[in-house]
């Protein structure tokens, strides 16, 4: 899995950072978290394919994060994207279905693209054979959400065991992997004699918010948490007035969650260099990582 940072700018962007946008890439998809203008130019930059987005994930209707819809839209219903049949899945706080037909209104085009649009509140919305995506209600000024990635686990087939054991390639490790008790040679094998699990990853997303317990719900235990940080902790007045966390807000979230990585993310225009955030967050929490545009990372 890889996390590419098309935009780590708070609500105005800078000539270094974009507006917010983030894919995630997972077995030839390309997950969209938030499209703020000019996302897909940074596509370009960041050498990536909007071909390859199958779900959009809408945190909040603010415009940061959010315009640069129109344009994606359109540029992949002009696009083999199309051609492949394909349904683009777009999923959003309460509204969004109707946000998203005034604004292709705003902009019209000839739209071919094929697309179911949701909107979602809390739980899980999707549930695939390899992961699933569930949606938390955050605390901002309109209704937002965070998101939790969650890869599902995998049972491995253990060969230094079946070699033991004598089991041939075939249906039985099929079934061994299945978690299906299997007999070779009038012997019952179990799953748990010949198998292993690999546990999935879990990424969290926390969008625009201020503290709340869902930031903590969606940290927890977490592989790689992205986390908004507009502000350093000598503003916190105007990260409470305006409903953000401060960067030791979000790394205070990190260090009481067991998080085991952070990236910090959506920092105001205001914060030119960048190195007094760093160590406000190592203050906290040492291993993190403060997001610029164009960053990959292999999780």
């Amino acid at each position: 899995m890889e996390l590419v940072f098309l935009g780590t700018a708070a609500m105005i962007p800078t000539k270094e950072r974009n507006h917010s946008a983030l894919l995630i890439k997972y077995n030839g998809e390309g997950i969209l978290v938030d499209c703020g203008e000019g996302t897909q130019r940074q596509f370009k930059i960041a050498e990536e394919t909007a071909t390859r987005i199958t779900k959009i994930l809408i945190s909040h209707w603010h415009g940061d994060h959010v315009l640069g819809l129109p344009g994606l839209l359109q540029t992949l219903s002009a696009s083999e994207y199309t051609s492949k049949e394909n349904t683009l899945e777009i999923y959003g706080p309460k509204g969004v279905k109707k946000q998203l037909e005034l604004m292709l209104q705003a902009f019209p085009f000839d739209n071919k693209l094929k697309m179911s649009v949701k909107e979602i509140s809390s739980g899980i919305f999707v549930s695939t054979e390899d992961y699933e995506i569930e949606a938390y209600p955050l605390d901002h000024s309109l209704p937002t959400i965070g998101f939790v990635f969650r890869e599902k686990d995998k049972r491995r087939i253990d060969m230094t065991k079946i070699k033991k054991i004598g089991i041939p390639e075939g249906p039985l490790l099929g079934n061994l992997q299945q978690n299906k008790a299997v007999v070779w040679k009038n012997k019952k094998v179990q799953p748990k004699d010949a198998t292993y699990v690999v546990q999935g990853k879990k990424i969290g997303i926390i969008a625009d918010t201020g503290q709340c317990k869902a930031c903590l719900d969606i940290a927890e235990e977490a592989d790689c948490l992205i986390c908004e940080a507009t502000y350093m902790e000598k503003e916190a007045a105007k990260a409470e007035q305006y409903k953000h966390l401060t960067i030791k807000q979000a790394a205070l979230i990190a260090h009481t969650s067991n998080v085991k990585k952070l990236i910090l993310t959506h920092f105001s225009q205001r914060y030119k260099d960048l190195s007094e955030q760093q160590e406000e967050a190592k203050s906290v929490f040492p291993t993190v990582t403060l997001a610029y545009d164009g960053m990959k990372v292999t999780i």
